[in-house]
């Protein structure tokens, strides 16, 4: 089946919900300031793109991935609209639980267009909300739409999956949600957890049980660059070409570009994209091109919206 269209990018106002009260780093000013760039660089209007509504996940849909219990807790914390949901970096706020159901569907939407041949590949902007544990919340995320989208994929038939995560930050919600299963293969290229939050993902971390080799973290010390990032993506084709996925997800995190507020690592633009450039190689090698991105950290607003139009870009397969 030909794809309809080249990517499925998930946009709307339903998105800007997921934002925390300032002066929190993670607002919906991020996400505003990537459409704007978008739109100002025509690109919503590509013939290549569908710009995909988003749709909200169902409490079965989240709990693939997440506790009941702890899913619970979440709706309960959200009526009652304050405090915090973990130990002070992810503050409850009326509403915070619907907010995080449209962040999870708006990937699901993605995978499912990717997964039905509607599009060849699909990007939400607003997820990667990968620290997320199953059980609890952590590092500004909620649910782990990734995770979420992981599982659902893997229960329409996918069987094994290459996740990649670019973001300055180890995803440990993911990595570890997912340490002992095989069919899960996982790269995770971030700033060195001795110096960073939230202090994981190191060499000797490599799955277990049958899961054992699937997972691979090469964590970077502070101020690596473009450098330091292309032998990364070295190390990826190598790893992807054990896994032979037939699927990638990417998160595309961009808080590893220059002067980020939160992080120490020192990518430029162009550096950044040319792992990208790795990640669809792969896909194209692996996957029948079939990527599913979704956004992550990147604190820098305008750096931010510059890298994420770039992705698009490459996920058009323009430069």
């Amino acid at each position: 089946m030909t794809p309809t269209h080249r990517l499925c990018l998930v946009l709307g106002d339903e998105l800007k919900l997921y934002s925390f009260p300032e002066p929190h780093p993670f607002r919906s000013d991020r996400y505003e300031a990537f459409l704007r760039r978008l739109r100002g660089e025509g690109l919503d209007s590509h013939p290549g793109v569908a710009v995909c509504g988003p749709r909200m996940a169902s409490r079965d849909e989240v709990e693939l991935f997440h506790d009941p219990d702890y899913v619970e807790f979440v709706a309960r914390a959200s009526e009652r609209g304050g405090g915090y949901l973990d130990y002070g970096d992810t503050p409850a706020f009326p509403g915070v639980y619907e907010a995080t159901l449209w962040v999870v569907g708006a990937t699901l939407r993605a995978l499912e267009a990717v997964l039905s041949g509607e599009s060849l590949r699909g990007f939400n902007p607003v997820g990667g909300l990968h620290h997320a544990r199953r059980d609890r919340a952590a590092g500004f995320c909620v649910f782990n739409d990734v995770g979420v989208a992981l599982e659902f994929a893997l229960r329409s038939g996918v069987e094994r999956v290459l996740y990649v995560d670019v973001d300055a930050h180890h995803g440990d919600g993911v990595f570890y949600g997912f340490y002992d299963d095989p069919r899960v293969w996982i790269f995770d290229v971030h700033e060195d957890g001795r110096y960073l939050y939230p202090g994981t993902g190191f060499r000797h971390e490599v799955g277990e049980g049958e899961a054992r080799g699937t997972k691979l973290n090469v964590p970077l010390p502070p101020g690596a660059g473009d450098d330091e990032l292309a032998e990364a993506a070295e190390e990826l084709t190598e790893f992807a070409d054990k896994a032979e996925p037939e699927l990638v997800v990417l998160q595309a995190g961009a808080d590893g570009l220059a002067m980020d507020p939160l992080t120490h690592l020192s990518y430029t633009e162009s550096g950044y994209l040319r792992f990208v450039d790795a990640v669809l190689q792969v896909a194209e090698r692996h996957a029948r091109g079939r990527i599913v991105a979704v956004g992550g950290g990147g604190y820098r607003r305008e750096a931010l919206a510059s890298a994420w139009v770039g992705l698009v870009r490459r996920l058009l397969g323009r430069t």
